[in-house]
């Protein structure tokens, strides 16, 4: 039995991961210990957390295997600013001391930063180095219920390789096909994400979530999907791309595209950040949404031509991209789609200590067709009523602990259907992007006004963001046009006929504000504006208290589902610990929160009208 332990770091979303025996023991990013979200910082609290949940100490560990392979990277970083020179010569010469120190030394650099995990010894530690896209291919395929599978992986960048096509069989991948850089779906995103007024890396689910305020029924959209096909991306039959240089920047330069070229094109220039969003950025976001959603459609076509496989695996930052995923699973290319929950590089620690174990060391893989090995994506800490204890004494909290779960969770259901913003804590932490239920704020999706609450007064951030519905994964078709499980939130799926209500004759017209305030459906809190919803699908074996939360709102209301959104504000990472959770609930409106079976009332708190007492400044995201 081999104990393995995954590194992803110094580029962003650093995290670690360790398995024993090919079992997943636990996994987490390191911006939940830090606090800085995306934090490129090699993980030393995340691995100090994998250590100890799985009882070892760095000289037990038969290998430690980094994420990707930086000679290889450091090669594609020379090779591109010589074919580009004399362009980027600034930003060579300020890039090149990182380099050296985080690509040429980088074992020096993981050995010199493990000393700060604990005291070990150097000859006892084996480095491995799979490449970027196999570290991808194995999060998504080994973890998943399939002996078989086409494995498609697609992000910004690894080393060269930008997206990948390979087929798993037992515990073996193989790569058959590459797109390599500068040609890159993810850094097509990311170009028109900065273009938007986001920030690369973290506000890409922003622009996919102004997508469904375009315009479908103008002109524009179709305008704008001409104007990048002609100008900016050739799309290739087997979903290739070609993107034309002399409008990107990101090869050589510290942007991502050339401003004044793009504003020839689409006709406005890039919003600034915090900028008004108007008409025309909400459609050129949904015009970039469906040329990626063609690209991935063909690549998996690709896929299934070039395999044959009847199940789909897909991994890389473009994988979440869950409108995409959507519209790929009403494709029925593949039978089944299995897609990692921490898709993007954090997932890559994962991958690569699963590459480790059944490549490298070829142990076995034991698969059943039905269930994953990720248990939920719940592989973070989790914490004791002791700990809830001790912090509620430190702050001075007022709280009730419930004996009986179901009492609790009728009291919590009713609190939700009168209104109120939940702060919900559960067991262990998600690992991956999104919340599922252990670090979650809860409200309900029949709510008109809540999505408005929640973004204005709980989340601080934009008011367009929409949010999604954790739904019992019995009922999923009562309310929505899904017939698969997505319990990694990560398909979005129209809502059904039946629940939508009819639109307004001036609706196109309407402002962006005044359509988001416009009653769409029964589910007005998680139907976007084009009557779709990003689902998650609770089920009774994988988080028994979620599903018997909701059960009880059911109970109550009729209804099998609430909105789930994840349990941070606005450019804060998501809660990690009670005191997190505490800190957060303390500087926000919400009503109630829950950590275990403590309940914790705003009112009751001491000095609880005082946010600013309890509030954390965090850079905009």
């Amino acid at each position: 039995m081999k104990k393995i332990l995954g590194i992803s770091a110094f580029y962003h979303d650093s995290a670690a991961a360790i398995i024993c025996g090919g079992k997943i023991i636990a996994a987490a990013q390191e911006e939940r210990f830090t606090r800085v979200k995306h934090t490129p910082d090699f993980p030393v609290n995340a691995i100090k957390y994998c250590l100890e949940e799985a009882g070892l100490d760095i000289d037990e560990l038969d290998a430690i295997v980094f994420y990707d392979k930086p000679l290889l990277k450091f090669e594609r970083l020379l090779e591109t600013y010589y074919a580009f020179a004399p362009r980027g010569l600034v930003s060579f010469l300020k890039a090149i001391p990182v380099w050296l120190n985080e690509k040429i030394f980088l074992k020096k650099l993981i050995f010199d930063e493990l000393k700060n995990v604990g005291e070990y010894d150097r000859k006892k530690v084996k480095l491995l180095f799979p490449e970027h896209h196999l570290s991808h291919a194995s999060s998504a395929f080994f973890p998943s219920p399939f002996q078989k599978a086409a494995v498609l992986t697609i992000d910004g960048v690894g080393e060269w390789c930008t997206a990948s096509i390979g087929l798993g069989e037992g515990n073996n991948i193989t790569i058959l096909k590459e797109m390599n850089f500068p040609h890159s779906v993810g850094l097509l995103y990311s170009a028109f994400t900065y273009y938007l007024g986001f920030t690369v890396n973290s506000g890409e689910y922003k622009l996919m979530g102004l997508a469904p305020y375009g315009n479908t029924d103008s002109t524009n959209v179709s305008k704008f999907i001409d104007q990048i096909k002609q100008y900016l991306v050739d799309i290739k039959q087997d979903g290739s791309i070609w993107l034309n240089q002399d409008y990107f920047n990101y090869a050589t330069g510290l942007r991502m595209a050339k401003d004044s070229k793009w504003e020839k094109i689409f006709g406005f220039p890039r919003r600034e950040a915090e900028g008004e969003i108007l008409q025309q950025h909400c459609d050129l976001a949904l015009a970039i949404q469906k040329v990626t959603e063609e690209i991935v459609i063909k690549m998996a076509l690709e896929a299934k031509r070039i395999t044959g496989a009847d199940n789909l695996c897909m991994a890389g930052g473009v994988a979440l991209n869950c409108v995409a995923n959507g519209k790929l699973l009403k494709e029925a290319i593949f039978k089944n789609i299995y897609i990692q929950p921490a898709a993007g590089d954090a997932g890559g620690a994962l991958g690569a200590a699963l590459s480790a174990s059944y490549i490298y060391f070829n142990e076995e893989r034991i698969v059943d067709g039905k269930s994953d090995s990720m248990s939920g994506s719940y592989l973070g800490p989790e914490y004791s009523d002791r700990e809830v204890e001790m912090m509620s004494r430190k702050v001075k909290a007022v709280y009730q602990k419930y004996e009986d779960f179901n009492e609790l969770s009728q009291f919590i259901a009713d609190k939700i259907a009168s209104g109120n913003v939940i702060g919900w804590f559960q067991g262990r932490m998600e690992f991956g992007p999104r919340a599922l239920g252990n670090r979650s704020i809860l409200g309900d999706a029949r709510n008109m006004e809540m999505q408005k609450k929640l973004n204005l007064k709980i989340k601080y951030r934009e008011g367009f963001r929409p949010f999604a519905p954790s739904v019992l994964a019995e009922d999923v078709q009562q309310y929505f046009e899904l017939n698969a499980a997505s319990p990694y939130m990560l398909i979005v799926a129209p809502v059904n006929e039946n629940r939508r209500e009819k639109l307004p004759s001036n609706y196109q017209d309407m402002s962006l504000w005044d359509k988001l305030y416009c009653k769409r459906s029964d589910l007005q809190s998680v139907t976007h504006l084009d009557f779709s919803a990003r689902i998650q699908t609770v089920h009774q074996d994988t988080n028994s208290r979620y599903w018997s939360l909701i059960n009880a709102f059911k109970q109550q209301t009729g209804y099998g589902l609430l909105v789930n959104t994840s349990f941070n504000v606005r450019g804060e990472p998501i809660v990690c610990t009670p005191h997190d959770a505490y800190r957060c609930f303390m500087s926000t409106e919400m009503d109630y929160l829950v950590i275990n079976d403590f309940v914790y009332c705003k009112t009751e708190q001491p000095d609880w009208e005082n946010k600013d007492k309890w509030s954390v400044a965090f850079a905009k995201d």
